[in-house]
This record gives C-alpha cells, sequence and structure tokens, in this order.
C-alpha cells in the first residue's frame, strides 16, 4: 500500500511595519503562483512550513522577532513543523549571528532575496505577477511602495543598512500596481516609502511625486490616497498643491519630524531647525488648511535634556498636530549614533515618552470635540464586538482614530463609504450615526 504524501501548507508571519506587509503579500502572490498553499497569519495550526517576515528596527521590535523565530525553532524541534524560513530586516542585518545562535532554521534571507526564498520550494520568480499581490489587509484598502531604502543618514536609523540605498520604482510599474488593485475592489491606497519625497530623483533626476499623484489619482475606482512618511528638509511643496488639486487625495501627511530642540535635531543629523520646520508647516496649511498633519516624535537621544523636552512639548502645543505619535531612542549598532553614550535611563525615556502623548491627548481631545455635531464621509474597516468602525479622510489605518457606529441601532457595509454625523468624541475615537 502506498503511503499518501502530505502536500506542504506554508504559513507567512509579519511583523513590523507597512512596508513588510507589502513584501509578504508580494510573497504570498508568488507562492501561490507557484501552485503552493500558501497563507498569511493563519490561526489554524496546521502548515508544516513556516515563514518568518522579521522587523529589525529598534530594540522592542527586534526582540519581537527573535521571541516568535525561537517559538518556531522549538516547534521544529519537537516535530510539530518541517522547515522554518526568516526573511526580512533583522534577517538581513543579523544573519551571520542569527544563523550560529538558531540552528533550528533552516535558511536566513536578506530584504532583496525573494527569488532565492522561492528556489526552497522548487518556485520560480514570475514576473508576470509584478504588480499583482494577495492582499493581507481588508479587501478595500492597500499599501503600495513607490520606492525602496533611503539615502539619508539620520544618526538613530538603521533602516539603510537593511533596506540599502533609495530606489524609486517606476511611475508604470506602480501605476499598472494600482490598476490591478482598482480592479479587484480596493478603494484606498496608502503611498509608502521610507522617504517619499525622494521619489524620482534617481531614476528622473528631479523630484517626481506630485506627477506620480496625478496620474493615480486619474485611476478610475481609487477614492482616497493617502501619504505616508515624508522628510521634512527641502521638502517640495508642490506635493501639497497635487493634494489640493486632486478631490481624491486625501487632505492627509505624514511627516516624522523626530523633535523640535535645535540641539537634538543637529545631533539626529535632520538637516532642518525648528524655526525651519514652523516655516514649513505654516506654508502647508496656508496651501490647504485644513490637512490633517500626522508625525512621529523620538525621545531619549543621547544627550537630551529637560530643557529639550520642554522645547518639545511646547512645539507640540504651537503646532497642535491632529496625529502624532512616539517612540523611544534604541541605540541601533552601525549608526552613526552609535558612537554617543546611551546616556539616558529607559525609565525617563519611557516618562518622556508619556509627557508628550499627554500633551498630544489633550489636543487630540479638543480637535475631535470640534468635530461634533459634523458629517463626514466614513470608510468602514470592519464590525468588532457591538460596533462598526471606520475612518475619515483624517485617518489611516491601525495608527489613528476611529469612527465608532453603534450595531446594533445602525447598519453600515464593511468595506464601503457612508455620511456618518459626529455625536460624541474620545481622546482618540468619534462616535457617530449614519447622516
Amino acid at each position: 500500500m502506498k503511503t499518501k504524501i502530505k502536500k506542504d501548507k506554508v504559513n507567512i508571519i509579519t511583523l513590523g511595519c507597512s512596508k513588510n506587509t507589502v513584501d509578504s503579500e508580494v510573497l504570498l502572490a508568488q507562492l501561490k503562483g507557484n501552485d503552493i498553499d500558501a497563507h498569511h497569519q493563519r490561526t489554524k495550526d496546521d502548515s508544516n512550513i513556516i515563514i518568518i517576515n522579521t522587523c529589525g528596527f529598534i530594540d522592542n521590535a527586534k526582540q519581537e522577532s527573535i521571541n516568535t523565530i525561537l517559538n518556531y525553532a522549538d516547534a521544529k524541534q519537537n516535530g510539530e513543523i518541517d522547515k522554518l524560513y526568516v526573511t526580512g530586516c533583522l534577517s538581513h542585518r543579523y544573519k551571520d549571528e542569527l544563523q550560529l545562535e538558531i540552528p533550528q532554521v533552516d535558511a536566513w534571507f536578506g530584504t532583496m532575496e525573494l527569488p532565492a526564498l522561492l528556489k526552497k520550494f522548487n518556485a520560480d520568480y514570475k514576473h508576470e505577477l509584478i504588480g499583482e499581490r494577495s492582499l493581507t489587509t481588508p479587501q478595500h484598502y492597500a499599501y503600495v511602495k513607490i520606492s525602496e531604502g533611503c539615502n539619508r543618514t539620520c544618526s538613530f536609523c538603521a533602516i539603510p543598512l537593511m533596506r540599502g540605498k533609495h530606489v524609486s520604482r517606476t511611475m508604470e510599474e506602480i501605476e499598472k500596481e494600482v490598476k490591478y488593485l482598482a480592479g479587484i475592489g480596493v478603494k484606498e491606497i496608502l503611498l509608502i516609502a521610507q522617504e517619499l519625497t525622494y521619489y524620482g530623483l534617481d531614476i528622473y533626476k528631479e523630484r517626481t511625486l506630485s506627477d506620480l499623484l496625478r496620474r493615480l489619482s486619474d485611476i478610475e475606482g481609487i477614492e482616497w490616497i493617502r501619504l505616508h512618511y515624508a522628510y521634512p528638509s527641502k521638502f517640495p511643496l508642490e506635493i501639497i498643491d497635487a493634494i489640493a488639486e486632486r478631490k481624491n487625495i486625501c487632505n492627509y501627511l505624514d511627516m516624522p519630524l523626530q523633535h523640535a530642540s535645535d540641539n537634538i535635531l543637529f545631533a539626529m543629523k535632520r538637516q532642518i531647525t525648528r524655526k525651519e520646520t514652523y516655516t514649513l508647516i505654516e506654508a502647508i496649511r496656508n496651501r490647504i488648511p485644513d490637512i490633517t498633519l500626522r508625525t512621529t516624535m523620538l525621545v531619549g537621544f543621547p544627550g537630551e535634556t529637560e530643557k529639550d523636552i520642554d522645547e518639545l512639548i511646547e512645539f507640540i502645543g504651537d503646532i497642535k498636530f491632529d496625529r502624532l505619535g512616539v517612540f523611544t531612542y534604541s541605540h541601533e549598532e552601525g549608526t552613526s549614533g552609535y558612537a554617543l553614550k546611551d546616556d539616558i535611563s529607559e525609565d525617563i525615556k519611557q516618562e518622556r515618552a508619556a509627557r508628550v502623548m499627554e500633551a498630544q491627548e489633550s489636543i487630540s481631545f479638543e480637535i475631535n470635540k470640534n468635530k461634533i455635531g459634523k458629517t463626514y464621509k466614513v470608510l468602514f474597516d470592519r464590525k468588532e464586538g457591538n460596533y462598526f468602525i471606520g475612518r475619515t479622510e483624517a485617518d489611516s489605518p491601525e495608527v489613528d482614530n476611529e469612527v465608532l457606529v453603534d450595531a446594533s441601532q445602525y447598519f453600515v457595509r464593511v468595506g464601503d463609504f457612508a455620511e456618518i454625523k459626529i455625536t460624541s468624541a474620545a481622546e482618540f475615537d468619534l462616535y457617530g450615526i449614519p447622516a
């Protein structure tokens, strides 16, 4: 009697940022295109091959990646899975050390080694699938990576060590991908890059993000286009002109500023001063008064003083960002900041981060209270418990505010837009009813 050969089943585990999400979606499409039974974050414990797409950005993310690898390494040792592969930023950066410490992993791959990973499955990289992905997000929105890597030299950031120099994708390639996404029902496109404003410099010899935006805006079916991760130094204001010109480009800009003290901005090699930042934001708001500005701040950089934190909190109070996140400094080897002494304790870093978020919380509450009684176009992502949960044009998935509609009283369709009247507000959430 012949033994039945069990077919391989692959589960991809994704850690880290939206850029990793896109990489996993491309990998998933390639595996499926090679007739391999592949899944993403499958909860059912029936996969015999695991691929972990890791993050290596800061200490917490690295630790999460390592813990996940160790968890599946134990599973392999116990005979619960057959193969374990690791890819992504952590693997790219620490491959040599990790393969010595965790021998249960069958192979390690860097951020640019998708064809080599596919070979482990006797699969070919299918060029006809370029631009096609198996979405792991809800079907109505998708991240689109317009470039890879970064040419900036911020002293705290290890991304260029893991993702390499800036490489723009061609407008034609991005346009083809967005048309494909629109064709499968995607309504919102979130453009991502390590540095959006650098787009085009390498292949077109000039900054061409505004041109790309107009081309993507013309694609039928795309109702929202959202911009993530713009660098403030020498910011090309023609991007804001393109946003103002097109109705389906969200009045939204994610611009991580990192700090507002000149001492720290200089030490971080951010190539911009506090005064120049004020001037830039004023110029942006002059062009689009109601634009939503999201930013990220980094506290606990070596040498940061209480005076620097006071300046940062004062700046936040002056600007009144619509959305703001904060993270604490992580001492990353290979960065120029690593030469400095990491002289601020973790407790103080956390305390400073809490103070920054406390300042933002009151600002966010005031902004939200001013929305009560107004009606907004809301895209609904999911139903959770007793609420339908969606977002306005001012909100990006997972990182920003949400709009909650009581599902016991009202119905809205997940994946669709609805006009919602805001009836009450909290610090980071809005509550509403169909208008």
